[in-house]
């Protein structure tokens, strides 16, 4: 390898069943005692918003809920739960639920100290200063956003996703449990398990992985190839649950610092445009991108082929490559996660369109193994449909 890395993420990581149960103590490590919790609509009404609440007060502790994440957040949400955090004096922001909830919360966390709306911090390093500390608790096996310095919003305005993108947004903790995995159903377990897949291997191909990196990103691949199937279709399988919870965070971790490449271009016009869930897009994105960067990156190919089971021993290096593409194909399909674009709505019409915002998400792009144009991307798409 040639120059210097770095290798960064969450400040503190805690991994375990029961884990959750510990947020007291934490929030005490962090001289906290009014956290804003944040979290998604649907999973505050499971009845963990109750939850959590009593897990509070049983320890003298009282927060502020801010339950009204969509799935898809507007950009306005973060305001909304900046003002909040502000009115209610609150001193830290706990994030639970899926990547939504959770790069909410980060937003709010540095919205409630530094000036401005969320929209001025949009890109890479425009937050000023440090925020509000910040505990994520994931309970998805899917965005690793508990590990991440990002957080993505849809802006309904302009019919795309854009991110904020800062070290300020780094957690403090992440504090993810495997037992709070359990109750999500397969479709859900499918895509954001996809998702974590996709994170992993875009990492492990960025042309800005390290050693560190790929040695995270390829275990990850390994972890959630093994378990997902299982997870999908036994959910009380708490062993998979487990290995694919510690997936998803390896993956958040590899893409923390190599980054992701062409998929997640492609897939954010789906979202923005369409309301595409982030998993759903990647997942139907993930091996056509894969097919297309094969020639760019084809020794790490056919390693992601033989972490996710393949026999790439003895046979030309082009071909183990392209396995890995089939047993991405097959994970998707054992999954019941199979679709494509005609099935979602998407028309042929519009792929010019699409494939000239996916070219303004430039980051990824930057990052891909093999340069993609507007043509590229429009094939792409067309693959896809």
């Amino acid at each position: 390898m040639d120059g210097i890395f770095t290798f960064t993420g969450a400040k503190k990581i805690v991994f375990g069943r029961g884990a959750w149960q510990q947020l007291p103590e934490h929030m005490g490590e962090l001289r906290a005692k009014r956290p804003l919790i944040v979290m998604d609509k649907e999973l505050a009404a499971t009845g963990l918003e109750d939850k959590v609440a009593d897990l509070l007060e049983t320890s003298g502790l009282k927060g502020e809920m801010f339950s009204r994440v969509d799935p898809e957040p507007g950009i306005s949400l973060a305001d909304e739960g900046a003002k909040l955090a502000q009115r209610a004096k609150c001193d830290l922001v706990v994030g639970i639920g899926g990547g939504s909830a959770m790069d909410v919360a980060k937003a709010v966390a540095v919205l409630a100290t530094n000036k401005g709306k969320a929209v001025d911090y949009l890109g890479l390093n425009k937050v000023p200063g440090p925020g509000l500390p910040k505990i994520m608790i994931p309970t998805t096996a899917g965005t690793g956003s508990e590990v991440t310095f990002t957080s993505v919003f849809l802006r309904p305005d302009l019919k795309k996703k854009e991110g904020m993108n800062s070290p300020y947004l780094y957690p403090e903790l992440a504090l993810l449990d495997p037992l709070l995995t359990v109750s999500l159903p397969p479709g859900p377990t499918a895509f954001t398990g996809i998702d974590a897949l996709c994170h992993a291997i875009e990492s492990y191909t960025s042309i800005n992985a390290s050693p560190l990196s790929e040695l995270i990103s390829l275990e990850a691949i390994a972890l959630i190839s093994e378990n997902l199937r299982t997870a999908v279709h036994d959910g009380t399988n708490l062993a998979a649950r487990e290995k694919m919870l510690l997936g998803s965070l390896y993956a958040g971790l590899g893409l923390a610092n190599a980054g992701v490449t062409a998929v997640h271009s492609l897939s954010y016009p789906l979202g923005g445009r369409y309301g595409i869930p982030h998993g759903q897009a990647n997942t139907v994105l993930l091996p056509h991108v894969m097919n297309y960067n094969l020639p760019g990156a084809l020794e790490k190919f056919a390693d992601i082929a033989a972490a996710m089971g393949e026999v790439v021993e003895n046979i030309p290096l082009r071909e183990a490559a392209g396995l890995a593409v089939d047993a991405v194909n097959a994970l998707i399909a054992d999954c019941d996660a199979q679709t494509n674009l005609e099935n979602l709505g998407i028309e042929e019409e519009a792929f010019e369109e699409l494939a000239k915002i996916a070219l303004t998400v430039a980051r990824p792009l930057a990052n891909n193994p093999r340069t993609v144009t507007l043509e590229d991307a429009v094939t792409i798409y067309e693959d896809a449909f």
